[in-house]
């Protein structure tokens, strides 16, 4: 993920031609369609950088696609042989730019910046929650084997495929990243840090270009548990199922911590009286169920 930032950077500078510093949102996805093992990053990039030395914001006007391909290639397989210095890792490198002459493989949606961020926001946040099949794409179980379907990368057409039970649960739990990874990582311009020192900069930038990237960015507004929860599944969860009136949130109960939330011991300690002295009148007071 980190040489993938590394290898942007470099073609964002190589553009614009100055050393800058860019933004960068880094999605690591480890499987493709049908499930096998493909990790690959999905990188959203800011439209140019930083330039330090000048402390102003250099716009990038394109992106060479066949750069990318060769930068991707020598940084990729430059961070291989750091990590694994041995003899046949070399001879194997020097085959592989042999037999990638023009690079390895970068994506890069062609065309204007999107209009709406928050379609980049949804795209993204499927790899960030779901599995690497949904349930919807397994056609038959008998027990023994596994059929399911997906789209063929190659092809563009439906294909089907079956398989013993226990090399299907292998493809899915190989996509099981270790406790505590970071499937998302914000760098450059994007971490907090950073983007604080540079903030005034980058919007002092934005005004002036307001012109040439009006619509290409969206600040979205944060929702509650509620909203959240009404947008993905399509019900209220403090809506009663029963009777329709709305629910106060009371008890919440944890598995593993047991109670960590309840109501009737903020009553009884007083917390809403103290918030209503503290207020300074009733009209901050705070209403809890009896």
């Amino acid at each position: 993920m980190k040489t993938g930032q590394k290898c942007l950077e470099e073609v964002v500078s190589v553009v614009v031609k100055r050393k800058v510093k860019i933004g960068t949102i880094v999605v690591i996805q480890t499987h493709g369609r049908s499930g096998q093992y493909n990790p690959h990053l999905h990188i959203l990039l800011t439209s140019g950088g930083i330039c330090e030395e000048k402390k102003e914001w250099m716009e990038m006007g394109y992106l060479p696609f066949e750069i990318i391909h060769k930068k991707w290639q020598y940084y990729l397989l430059n961070m291989i042989k750091e990590q694994i210095p041995t003899e046949y890792m070399k001879m194997m490198i020097d085959e592989l730019y042999k037999q990638y002459p023009k690079g390895f493989v970068a994506n890069v949606n062609k065309g204007k910046a999107p209009e709406k961020a928050k379609g980049l926001a949804v795209y993204l946040a499927k790899y960030m929650a779901s599995p690497p099949i949904s349930v919807k794409r397994i056609l038959k179980y008998d027990g023994k084997t596994v059929t399911y379907w997906y789209n063929d990368h190659e092809t563009k057409a439906r294909k089907e495929e079956t398989i013993d039970v226990m090399t299907f649960v292998g493809r899915m739990v190989q996509h099981i990243l270790p406790k505590g990874f970071q499937r998302i990582r914000y760098y450059g311009l994007q971490a907090t840090k950073t983007y604080r020192k540079w903030s005034e900069v980058i919007q002092t930038s934005i005004k002036k270009l307001s012109g040439t990237i009006r619509g290409a960015y969206e600040v979205v507004a944060s929702l509650n548990y509620r909203q959240r929860y009404i947008k993905g599944c399509g019900k209220d969860p403090l809506k009663c199922p029963f009777c329709g009136k709305e629910m106060a949130v009371w008890v919440i109960w944890n598995p593993k911590y047991g109670v960590i939330y309840d109501e009737e011991k903020n009553i009884k300690r007083g917390r809403y009286e103290r918030r209503k002295r503290f207020s300074g009148g009733d009209r901050h007071a705070i209403w809890a169920p009896a």
